[in-house]
C-alpha cells in the first residue's frame, strides 16, 4: 500500500514563501506521475505542478515562475516550493502519486495525501 503524508502548510503574508513536503512510502516499482493539486472553497480542484516522464515538469500558468516541484529520491519525498505567494493561492494542497507497486494482482496505484492548508493573507 502506497501512503502519502503532506506537511508544511500554514499562514503566510502575500509575497512570502512556503515549502510543502509529501513523504511517499510503500513498495513502489515505478512512478508515472508525481503531482501537487489544490482546491479552494467554491472552486474546482486544480493541477498545480507535476513531474512526469522520468523527470519532466509542468506547471499551471498561474504559478509558473513562482512555484517549483521537486523530488528527493533518497528520502522518497516530494516538495513544492512556493514563492511570491498571493491570496489566490489559498487552498488545500494535496500530493498525488501514480505508478506501479510490486504487487502482482493489483499493481497500479493512484494515491493521495490528506491535504495541507495554505492560507495567504493580503
Amino acid at each position: 500500500q502506497v501512503q502519502l503524508l503532506e506537511s508544511g502548510g500554514g499562514l503566510v503574508q502575500a509575497g512570502g514563501s512556503l515549502r510543502l513536503s509529501c513523504v511517499v512510502s510503500g513498495g513502489i516499482l515505478s512512478i508515472e506521475k508525481l503531482a501537487w493539486y489544490r482546491q479552494a472553497p467554491g472552486k474546482q480542484r486544480e493541477l498545480v505542478a507535476q513531474i512526469i516522464n522520468g523527470g519532466s515538469t509542468n506547471y499551471a500558468d498561474s504559478v509558473k515562475g513562482r512555484f517549483t516541484i521537486s523530488r528527493d529520491n533518497t528520502d522518497n519525498t516530494l516538495f513544492l516550493q512556493m514563492n511570491s505567494l498571493r491570496p489566490e493561492d489559498t487552498a488545500v494542497y494535496r500530493c498525488n502519486v501514480k505508478g506501479r507497486t510490486w504487487q502482482a494482482i493489483v499493481p497500479d496505484f493512484d494515491s493521495w495525501g490528506q491535504g495541507t492548508q495554505v492560507t495567504v493573507s493580503s
